[in-house]
């Protein structure tokens, strides 16, 4: 049985020296179910999963051997079977960062097909997605538990669910018509724990469904072949050097890719230990607070993190712990700022390798290896095996590839990118050249192929035809000690397009004016044209429940703040709201109720930006609507 060999990557030769062996040569497990069957021989005594239930008062933890998991596995597996599902009947999972959730992702990946969902969605959403994905099992938490009769109804091909941490009581009472409910623990318990009961996955069977694509709107979802989630596992871990000696750390939740592959998958297929900090990892306050005694007492060699919660540990003294088993912390999801990561690492002392990576591509794609040259503001090299490329797009439509250094939209393909999403009109010009997916991102190769993001295409401000990147703008913000979370994004404008303007959180305890901070930026900004005509200070800049900044909402909100000013230039008593569409993605609705010269001259005013509206004129019901 092959052991999984660290990658010892310095430079891109390296990467090619690795490649002279096909991959179907690298004997990779076929499946991420053969990952935990050969764990569980080769690391017997290991512990593979610990679960801290709480920090406070004391710590109450539970842990599980590689035997254990793979036991487990097997019941879910064989429960989820029983249950009917399959690959096309896939269980979906609204849990946070309990045991349960590892049992549900790799018990329905042995027996069937997994599709986790952020539990923090709203409920018409989620039935959505269940909707999409042809949900037939769904495990849940009591979170979710009042309003199985409404899911049930919205989602009528789903047959049972299972829930975690529900009272005898309350699941007694509980009555769905046409669902069959359980208990999770109980259910799985009553299935063997010796084998899996049917045919063990292969490679390019699909093995997950992960949604994409943010939190409002249509569903996106992004399916994953079983060889998909073994390579990339595979990739990131060789890359990163890790061995059973490692234990990582995870607090980003279990509906992301980062946590179930780079602190999940790429772990266990070494034998390596995976804590999971509380059911809310790093939303848990009392995770925040303890986060570097956690990392002491259970010796964490790495974790994942993102851009905002670089921040948070930015503000907790690091100086009195041992945290000496600490060798990275992996940073992704959005662009770190410069200045940041040079702060965190003089005061840590930790390396922050910051990747790139996304869903489509199962977790990651680029990586500062630990053994490379680190270049800030990079985001280091591809994964083994896998091709990036930039290219511009033409008039025409056609794409033509960039010499290094020049700007263009970041292309890859390889053995972990996915092969298109559920939907197939999601599909349509994410292509290039047959099997190159365009990513959406925007960015150079330099002569030693390190890749360098300038940002979304779509996140870009363009005034006036001139492309303006928003992290130049973050960055020179950062700089400003008063300053935690800084987005910047571009204001609709009927002269030229777009104008940056800022949103800025402050740090806790902080009293600074917007002039001020704007005077600070105007004199760390060199481009003209970059600098920004508004700044708005927020109590709390939109993110993602895993920590990125969420721009859609901060670019519906500077939408509707432009036709607030319309209205006040027009003297006009108006009602505006924002909300979503389907083929827009937002518009914005105004109510008033003036005069047909009044209406007429607002419609005039409104026509001049590319957002979409509707206005409603309560007096006189006419609407109109600006196409995008």
């Amino acid at each position: 049985m092959n052991t999984i060999q660290p990658f010892n990557i310095r430079n891109i030769r390296d990467i090619q020296n690795i490649e002279s062996v096909p991959l179907s040569e690298q004997q990779l497990p076929v499946s991420s179910y053969e990952v935990f069957k050969r764990s569980a021989e080769r690391y017997r005594d290991r512990i593979a999963l610990r679960y801290l239930e709480s920090i406070k008062p004391d710590i109450v933890e539970h842990s599980f051997t590689y035997p254990d998991l793979l036991g487990i596995i097997h019941q879910t597996a064989n429960a989820f079977v029983h249950l009917g599902a399959s690959v096309d009947k896939p269980v979906s999972m609204l849990l946070e960062n309990v045991p349960q959730a590892h049992f549900t992702i790799w018990g329905a990946e042995a027996g069937a097909c997994v599709n986790p969902i952020n539990p923090l969605l709203d409920i018409e959403h989620i039935c959505a997605v269940l909707n999409e994905a042809r949900t037939h099992v769904l495990v849940l938490s009591s979170q979710h538990v009042a309003a199985l009769n409404d899911i049930k109804a919205q989602v009528p091909r789903l047959k049972a669910a299972l829930t975690v941490g529900v009272s005898e009581a309350e699941l007694a009472s509980l009555t769905v018509e046409g669902l069959h409910v359980d208990d999770f623990d109980r259910c799985i318990a009553e299935f063997s724990s010796a084998q899996l009961n049917v045919k063990a996955p292969v490679g390019e069977q699909r093995a997950s469904l992960f949604h994409t694509g943010g939190t409002t709107g249509v569903p996106k979802l992004a399916p994953h072949s079983h060889f998909n989630e073994v390579v990339n596992a595979w990739q990131f871990g060789g890359s990163v050097n890790l061995t059973e000696q490692d234990v990582g750390l995870c607090v980003l939740p279990m509906f992301h890719v980062n946590a179930v592959f780079i602190t999940g998958l790429a772990p266990f297929m070494v034998g390596a230990e995976v804590v999971l900090a509380t059911e809310n990892g790093y939303r848990n306050a009392d995770v925040q607070e303890a986060f570097w005694e956690i990392i002491e007492r259970y010796r964490a060699s790495y974790f994942s993190t993102v851009p905002t919660i670089v921040h948070d540990l930015l503000q907790l003294p690091s100086n009195h712990y041992d945290l000496s088993s600490l060798r990275f912390a992996g940073c992704g999801a959005a662009p770190l700022s410069r200045e940041v990561m040079r702060r965190f690492e003089r005061k840590t002392g930790l390396r922050l390798l910051e990747g790139y990576g996304l869903t489509e591509s199962t977790a990651v794609s680029t990586i500062h290896a630990p053994g490379i040259e680190q270049r800030v503001g990079a985001v280091g090299l591809r994964m083994p095996y896998m091709q990036i490329k930039i290219a511009q797009r033409q008039e025409n439509g056609e794409y033509l590839d960039c010499p290094a250094g020049s700007l263009g939209s970041v292309l890859i393909k390889g053995p972990n990118v996915f092969s298109g999403y559920t939907d197939p009109k999601k599909n349509v010009d994410i292509w290039v050249h047959g099997d190159w997916l365009d990513t959406g991102d925007l960015g150079y190769l330099d002569e030693d192929e390190y890749l360098w993001l300038s940002g979304r295409s779509k996140d870009l401000i363009i005034r006036g035809g001139h492309n303006i990147d928003p992290l130049m703008i973050e960055d020179a913000f950062y700089k400003h000690d008063a300053i935690a979370v800084v987005a910047a994004v571009g204001k609709p404008d009927a002269r030229v397009g777009e104008l940056p303007v800022v949103y800025v959180q402050l740090k806790a305890g902080i009293d600074i004016s917007g002039q001020e901070l704007l005077s600070f930026a105007q004199g760390n900004i060199s481009e003209r044209a970059a600098i920004p005509k508004e700044l708005h200070i927020v109590d709390k800049i939109p993110t993602t429940a895993v920590g990125k900044v969420f721009k859609p909402d901060l670019h519906r909100d500077i939408a509707a703040k432009v036709v607030a000013e319309n209205l006040r230039s027009l003297h006009i008593q108006g009602q505006v709201t924002v909300c979503d569409d389907a083929s827009a993605g937002f518009r914005v609705e105004v109510f008033i109720a003036e005069n047909a010269e009044l209406e007429a001259k607002l419609t005039r005013k409104l026509e001049e930006y590319s957002f979409a509206y509707c206005l409603i004129n309560e007096a006189a019901p006419v609407q109109n609507r600006r196409a995008v």
